[in-house]
C-alpha cells in the first residue's frame, strides 16, 4: 500500500501542548480557592454562631483567587511562556472563583431571604452575572486567538477577577459596618449587593475599556524616591491590613471600575503615566 506525501497519520508529527508549571500552578490555586470558597458558602448554615466566620473565609478565599490570578500572567509574561493552555485553563478557573463563587456568595446572603416566597427570582439574578461573566471570558479568549488580538493593554469590558474582587471587597466592608455582624442578615445596606451584581454584569460584556497594566515592568528600573515611596507604602499596607480588607480594598476596585468611563475624557500624557511604567534605557551615569 502506497503513502501519499505526507505519510499516514499514525506517522504525522502530533501537536504538543505548551504546559508551563509555575503560572499553571498559580492558575491551580486559584481554582483551589474559588473551590474552597464555595465550599464554606455551603457550609454555612444560617442561624448558628459559625454563620458569619464561614461567609468571611469564603469572602477572604475569592480575595485569595484575585491575588493567585494577578500571579500567573504576570509570572506567564516575565517568562515569556504564555501559551493557549494557560489561556483556556485560567479562564475555567476563573468562571469557578470569579463567576460561580459571587454569584452563589449573594444569592446565599441576601437573594435567597429577599426572594423566598419565589426563589425563581433569586435564581434568575444570581445567573445574570454567572453567564455574563462566561460570555465575558469566551469574548476574550476569541479576541486572543486572532492574529493580533490577545497581550494587549487593554480588556474590552470590566474584567471578571476585579468584579468578583468588588463584590467580596464591598460584602466585607458592609460587614464590617454593622456594630454587630448579625444585624448583616436583617439590614437594608445588603441589599447593594444584587443591584451591585447586575451592573457589573453589564460592565463585563460592555465595550468600555480598561488598562491591564501589563506594561508594568517589576524588573525596570525605579527612581530612589519611587522606591521610598513603594516601601512605606507596602509597610503601611502590612501594618494596616484589617482597615485595608475592610476600606481600601472596596476603593481600590471601585476606583478600577469608574476609571474606565474616566479614561477616554483624560489626556493622553496622564493615561500613560497612570497606566505605563517606562523603563529607563540608558544606563545610570556614576558620579562622585
Amino acid at each position: 500500500m502506497e503513502k501519499g506525501p505526507a505519510g499516514t497519520e499514525s506517522e504525522r508529527p502530533q501537536p504538543k501542548l505548551k504546559i508551563y508549571f509555575l503560572p499553571n500552578l498559580m492558575t491551580a490555586g486559584n481554582l483551589f480557592c474559588g473551590f474552597v470558597a464555595l465550599t464554606k458558602i455551603v457550609e454555612a448554615k444560617v442561624g448558628t454562631d459559625g454563620y458569619y466566620g464561614e461567609i468571611r473565609l469564603a469572602l477572604a478565599f475569592i480575595l485569595m483567587a484575585c491575588i493567585f490570578d494577578m500571579l500567573d500572567g504576570r509570572l506567564a509574561r516575565m517568562g515569556g511562556v504564555e501559551s493557549a493552555f494557560g489561556r483556556e485553563f485560567d479562564s475555567l478557573a476563573d468562571l469557578i472563583s470569579f463567576g460561580a463563587a459571587p454569584a452563589f456568595l449573594v444569592h446565599r446572603v441576601v437573594l435567597r431571604d429577599v426572594f423566598s416566597g419565589t426563589p425563581e427570582i433569586g435564581w434568575f439574578i444570581a445567573s445574570i452575572y454567572l453567564i455574563c461573566g462566561a460570555l465575558r471570558l469566551a469574548r476574550f479568549n476569541c479576541l486572543a486567538a486572532m492574529p493580533g488580538g490577545g497581550g494587549g493593554k487593554e480588556f474590552l469590558g470590566f474584567p471578571i477577577p476585579s468584579a468578583a474582587g468588588l463584590v467580596a471587597s464591598v460584602t466585607l466592608f458592609l460587614m464590617w459596618g454593622e456594630k454587630d455582624e448579625k444585624d448583616f442578615g436583617t439590614g437594608l445596606w445588603r441589599l447593594i449587593l444584587p443591584g451591585l451584581m447586575l451592573f457589573l454584569s453589564f460592565m463585563m460584556v460592555s465595550e468600555v475599556k480598561y488598562p491591564s497594566f501589563k506594561t508594568l515592568d517589576l524588573r525596570a528600573r525605579r527612581s530612589f524616591t519611587k522606591t521610598v515611596v513603594t516601601v512605606l507604602f507596602i509597610g503601611c499596607l502590612i501594618i494596616l491590613w484589617k482597615h485595608i480588607l475592610h476600606f481600601i480594598l472596596p476603593v481600590i476596585f471601585t476606583a478600577y471600575l469608574l476609571y474606565g468611563f474616566v479614561r477616554p475624557r483624560i489626556s493622553r500624557k496622564v493615561r500613560e503615566d497612570i497606566e505605563e511604567e517606562a523603563e529607563d534605557d540608558e544606563e545610570p551615569t556614576l558620579t562622585p
